[in-house]
């Protein structure tokens, strides 16, 4: 620990605050207060079962969406604001209370409804644009963390047009931007989103329709793509690591019937620990003026079951030659094995737990170090077949995760000058059951590396060993390096 501490000191590519940022992180990976049985400790060590670096005594949950429409109608007794009068007001207010709400990255990552909280206050548009694209340049250069998420939509406003005008033109990657689309979200704002996409990969596109039936109108999209209560947020995000369990076993029947179970028992019980830790030990709701003010309700918290790798699983299993997204057979075996780790996470109950004491599962997309992983259910880069039939296989999967899944896809110029055949693709997909969809341009700066965005420009400086100001540029550099984000098929007209 010494060791590791002298050298987060001394790194040289660290800003300041990655270093403080670190050393907190050593400081709680100190203590050792979850229990652990021995056979959830082998699943961590083999790498089956991964925290996703949330420490080893968790403090905060680690995805908190505030209440922030309260905040914009009663202000804070705590931070001494007042309700905003005026845009310059709203926006004041809002960087202000930003910097006081806790998350797994010490940034937020949840920043509102952008577009809601800031119409009431647009008067002269032309002043609203360069207040707006102000606000939006302040969130990148000091919430240092692509995984910091604005929502918009599915209604068209003033303010959400704006807010795509600034991005268009700043080009910075955060805050990520969701817009929700929905039957009601006019095909001019629409394709004005897409457009915005193909140069800076944001906003990306959530089914409202779908998440509203599941998680009620009051949810928001956080971090990735992560699907929760607005006033709450998830305690925790841990990962099961599919493809390192199937690789323990040639007998198929045996994993899905015996060891699934089994892991996802342990990582059940671990994920209750991490809840009642934060709930009872740390008393988090007890002691943050979020609570007392009513812009976070305790009871409305979930814990995601998150997994990765069901591609790799799936093809350890089939037949030589027979390939997760490209073969019937293999996709089924994919559904097959979806519907049994569902059945057995809704197995398990906390009384804590939103929206209905049950984990929510959620594909998580992946991590820095993932070698030969593909993020949840995705299909593997460089194995993706053609955009209809990617399609076609993806709507069988994006049911199983409430909490969040989402497919990326880059266009060449062909399609770029052509929005209409890309709203034409949303609007299908959504109604066949796609859940959350992502484009980006394939000569554009801003990438999305798998939920959150990078600028290749950052990962260049970064590989030449120069400091870079967001912290996520370095797990964008591994997701260069090991997932191979960067050989994506690029579809063409």
């Amino acid at each position: 620990m010494k060791k590791e501490i002298l050298e987060t000191i001394v790194d040289p590519v660290l800003t300041y605050e990655m270093k403080v940022n670190t050393l907190a992180k050593h400081a709680e990976n100190c203590l050792d207060v979850l229990p652990q049985t021995d056979a959830l400790k082998a699943y961590r060590e083999a790498g089956v079962i991964c925290d996703l670096f949330e420490g080893n005594a968790p403090y905060r949950p680690r995805y908190i969406l505030p209440d922030y429409e309260r905040f914009m109608a009663e202000g804070s007794a705590f931070l001494n604001l007042k309700p905003a009068e005026d845009l310059e007001d709203a926006l004041n207010n809002l960087i202000i209370l930003y910097r006081h709400v806790p998350s797994i990255t010490t940034f937020p990552v949840f920043i509102g409804e952008l577009d809601k909280l800031l119409e009431p206050y647009i008067e002269d548009e032309a002043v609203a644009y360069r207040a707006i694209k102000r606000f939006l340049k302040y969130i990148d250069r000091t919430i240092t963390d692509s995984f910091c998420h604005a929502n918009i939509g599915p209604e068209a406003t003033v303010a959400g047009r704006l807010i795509l005008k600034a991005e268009r033109e700043l080009q910075d990657s955060i805050p990520n931007i969701t817009l929700k689309y929905s039957a009601e979200t006019p095909d001019e704002f629409a394709i004005d989103a897409i457009e915005t996409s193909f140069i800076t990969a944001k906003p990306s596109f959530a089914n409202h329709m779908m998440f509203t039936e599941e998680l009620g109108d009051r949810y928001g999209i956080a971090s990735c793509y992560n699907g929760l209560s607005k006033g709450g947020g998830a305690f925790t995000l841990t990962r099961l690591v599919l493809s390192r369990l199937a690789e323990k076993t040639d007998d198929y029947q045996h994993f899905l019937k015996v060891m699934l179970p089994d892991v996802v028992k342990e990582m059940i019980g671990y994920i209750h620990a991490r809840v009642d830790f934060i709930d009872r030990e740390v008393a988090f709701f007890d002691h943050s003026f979020l609570v007392e003010e009513g812009l976070l309700d305790r009871n409305r918290f979930a814990a995601m079951f998150g997994l990765v790798g069901l591609a790799e699983t799936v093809n350890h299993f089939q037949p030589s030659g027979c390939r997760y997204g490209h073969d019937a057979m293999a996709n089924q075996m994919g559904v097959e094995i979806m519907d049994q780790l569902e059945t057995l996470v809704k197995s398990y109950t906390h009384e804590r737990l939103w929206p209905d004491g049950h984990c929510m599962l959620h594909a998580q997309v992946g991590i820095d170090t993932d070698l030969g992983i593909s993020p949840g259910v995705r299909i593997p880069i460089g194995e993706e077949p053609d955009i209809y039939s990617h399609l076609a296989q993806i709507e069988q999967f994006h049911k199983y995760f409430p909490s969040g899944v989402g497919d990326i896809f880059a266009f060449d110029e062909t399609v770029e000058r052509n929005p209409q055949y890309v709203l034409d693709i949303i609007k299908g997909a959504f109604k066949r059951g796609m859940r959350y969809v992502s484009f980006y341009g394939e000569d554009a700066d801003v990438i999305r590396i798998t939920g959150y965005l990078v600028k290749k420009s950052e990962i260049e400086k970064l590989s030449k060993g120069e400091q870079v100001l967001r912290d996520t540029v370095v797990l964008g550099k591994g997701a260069v390096d090991n997932g191979r984000v960067l050989e994506r098929k690029v579809t063409g007209l």
